[in-house]
């Protein structure tokens, strides 16, 4: 079955991703940063149980990893993938994790929250992602006891995700507004209405390939189908405010450029990240605007994830030094886009 993100998805020349997030947590128990290690155990115990023999067809392809039997390098390469967050990366201890075939849903357990159920779509695919998430999410509330309040729904650790425990997200491709100085602006428009913008992996990372977070803030008094309905509404802007900046770039400078970055991409023997991440990024636009037909924009979006270090060193077996990792990034990227 392949992965997610090497599947074709509405929009996808700016609307890289779409990701659907449910914070969960047992009624009874104390949040895991109060929890004893034998009461993480129990609760790594009752979720996994509650997905894993439930016998539903949705539950069919999951495994179960244990994060504290894992390699950090692989726990990385997994956040690198936007599968887990890089704080469930960082520390594997009392945390296990329920991951599907095609990667496309992941539950983290005892992350800040006991559960935090991710659903993630090529594209902007946010209703077809919540669809998934509410299955999931469903399947297990049937087997377990939530923590829920009638005022203020779900309860969570942290007092920003109290509602609906929903966090909706958009990975938007932007780099025409990103070279107008756009970005800025945008930011601060649309955080006056209750939306938020993030660098490529999240809150406080930086940006990679002109790639950035875009979700919804606002958990409490406001149902998913509203918070889903706001951030598709403002993501269409972005969508179209972007395509018109791209259309005001000189196109002959344009195609000099897109043609430049396949050309080092195809042929290049060393190549770091920041430097792949930028042609990429490029190769991407020229993919969008149709520049480029031979090279599907799911390749590149596929090397974007699986380029960056930790996913070459757990790919290799082992640790890389920069250079070797420069080598074998090389030649992953120019197998890929020469057979196309």
């Amino acid at each position: 079955m392949c992965k997610w993100y090497l599947r074709p998805g509405e929009q996808k020349d700016v609307a890289v991703s779409s990701r659907i997030r449910l914070a969960r947590n047992l009624k009874g128990m104390p949040f895991p940063n109060k929890m004893t290690p034998e009461q993480k155990y129990e609760v790594i115990q009752k979720v996994s149980d509650a997905l894993l023999q439930s016998g539903d067809p949705a539950a069919a392809d999951f495994k179960f990893i244990d994060m504290d039997k894992i390699s950090r390098n692989e726990a990385y390469a997994m956040a690198e993938r936007h599968l887990i967050s890089p704080d469930f990366a960082e520390n594997g201890q009392g945390r296990a994790l329920l991951l599907n075939t095609d990667e496309s849903v992941s539950i983290m357990i005892n992350e800040e929250d006991h559960i935090r159920i991710q659903v993630l779509a090529a594209g902007l695919q946010l209703e077809q992602a919540y669809q998934k998430a509410d299955q999931i999410d469903t399947l297990l509330e049937q087997r377990l006891q939530f923590a829920f309040d009638t005022n203020l729904g779900y309860l969570t650790e942290c007092p920003t995700n109290l509602g609906t425990g929903m966090r909706a997200c958009v990975m938007v491709h932007i780099p025409a507004l990103e070279a107008m100085g756009a970005v800025p602006q945008l930011a601060n428009t649309i955080s006056k209405i209750g939306l938020t913008m993030r660098g490529t992996y999240g809150e406080g990372s930086e940006v990679k390939c002109a790639m950035y977070q875009i979700s919804n803030q606002i958990t409490l008094g406001i149902s998913e189908k509203a918070a889903i309905d706001n951030l598709s509404a403002m993501i269409k802007q972005i969508l179209a405010r972007e395509r018109q900046a791209r259309q005001g770039i000189d196109h002959d400078k344009l195609e000099d450029m897109v043609f430049r970055a396949l050309g080092l991409l195809r042929s290049a023997r060393m190549i770091s990240g920041d430097e792949f991440l930028g042609l990429a990024s490029k190769l991407r636009l020229g993919i969008g605007m149709g520049i480029i037909t031979e090279v599907p924009i799911e390749t590149v979006d596929a090397l974007i994830l699986t380029c960056r270090p930790a996913a070459l060193q757990s790919e290799a077996g082992g640790a890389l030094d920069a250079e070797s990792r420069d080598k074998l990034r090389a030649r992953k990227v120019r197998q890929q886009l020469n057979q196309q």
